[in-house]
Parts: structure tokens; sequence; C-alpha cells
């Protein structure tokens, strides 16, 4: 499929697969709302190095088993309400996440257009392999420079805008309800969550790397 050595390609693989992810941080309160969130587990488009942005691609086998170790860590936490990104591997994960609380199984899935993936507007679909094989310093723009605009797409700085304004209402929200909210979304939806309760500058942002399913941050709303 790609004209090049076996071992360059090997190494463009080791590049582009998710190795440095920051511990994510958990804060937790018995007086105060918690939130919990998640990015969805591997799809079928991870697997093969695809920008996915919009389009929909399933979870793989192994991005299953990443929801359901992550289904062990949640199983007894106190959640009132699911919220997903309405794209299906995220609403795919929240189900496999939830399958094991006895309270929050039966929840509702919310879902909201504002905390889906960001649109890599004409690379949706291509290869990220293909990309890095050719010009390893135009995939870091596309995929780690906060305000590139791919053409008919978003950059990270738009996404974390819009994550953000679900963000406000959220907060919000749970200082009336005092509800414990869990959260499935995608990696670079994730960014903009990060952003807002870690206080992120634009760089860190765009760099900060958020496992596969398998873990979740957690941030208390207090008055």
């Amino acid at each position: 499929m790609y004209d090049v050595g076996s071992q360059k390609l090997e190494q463009a693989k080791y590049l582009l697969d998710y190795k440095e992810v920051s511990e994510l941080p958990k804060e937790e309160s018995s007086e105060f709302p918690t939130i919990y969130i998640f990015r969805h587990g591997q799809t079928d488009d991870n697997a093969e190095y695809i920008f996915s942005g919009w389009r929909e691609s399933n979870l793989t086998e192994e991005g299953k088993k990443q929801a359901l170790v992550l289904a062990e860590k949640l199983k007894d936490k106190k959640i009132d309400r699911l919220i997903s990104s309405p794209q299906s591997r995220a609403v795919e994960t929240m189900k496999l996440v939830v399958s094991k609380n006895e309270k929050a199984k039966d929840l509702p899935i919310e879902t909201d257009e504002r905390i889906k993936e960001r649109s890599y507007g004409v690379f949706t679909g291509k290869s990220k392999l293909e990309i890095q094989l050719e010009n390893s310093e135009e995939l870091k723009k596309i995929r780690r420079t906060y305000d590139f605009v791919p053409p008919d797409g978003e950059s990270i700085e738009m996404v974390c805008k819009r994550v953000i304004d679900f963000c406000d209402d959220l907060v919000n929200d749970l200082k009336q309800t005092r509800n414990n909210v869990a959260i499935s979304c995608h990696g670079n939806s994730m960014r903009g969550f990060r952003k807002y309760f870690e206080h992120l500058s634009n760089e860190e942002t765009a760099e900060v790397e958020t496992p596969l399913g398998q873990d979740y941050a957690s941030y208390v709303v207090k008055d």
C-alpha cells in the first residue's frame, strides 16, 4: 500500500500511536457535583490511522475492551446524568462504560452537538500515516496547531470555544441540580474540557494527549 520500507512504515506508525498521555486529574466530592469525562474507545479509523472528524467509525473489539476497563473504574460512582457526543462511537462507549453501574446503566443518554469531534474538513477520511510518511511537519501542523483551520474544517480553537460554551451551561446547571454527570466525548473535545477545568494554555491544550477509553478525568463543581 505504501511505497516505503517496512522499517520506515513501522517508525511512522510508532510516532502516530498514543504513548505520551498525561495523567488525568481525578477530583471527587461528596458535597459538590462531580463530572466524569472520558474519550471513546478505539475505532476502526483509529486503528487504521484515519482522520475521522465528523464521520462515523465503529468501535473495534479493542475499543470495546477499553470501555469495559473504564466501566470497572466507574461502576461504584454516583452518577445521576449521562451526556454524550451524538457520534455513535461516543454513545456506544457510554453504554459500555455505565453497563456495570447499577444506578446509572438505565439512565437516558443525552447528546450535545457542542462536544462532538473536531471537523477535519478536506482531511476527513484521509490517512494520517500517508501524510506522516510524506511530510511529518505538515501532519503536526494539522493535528497540533491550536489555530490552524483545515479547509472546510475546524481548528482546535474552534472546538474549544463550543466545548467551553457547553461547560458554562453545564456548570450553571449543576450548581442548581447538584447532579453528578458522566460525559463521553472525543480526543479534541477532551482538549476543550481540559482547557476549561485545568486552565491550560493554548499551546498546552494543543499538545495534551488523552488515552482512548480505559481512563477518565473528574472535576468538582464548587459554588
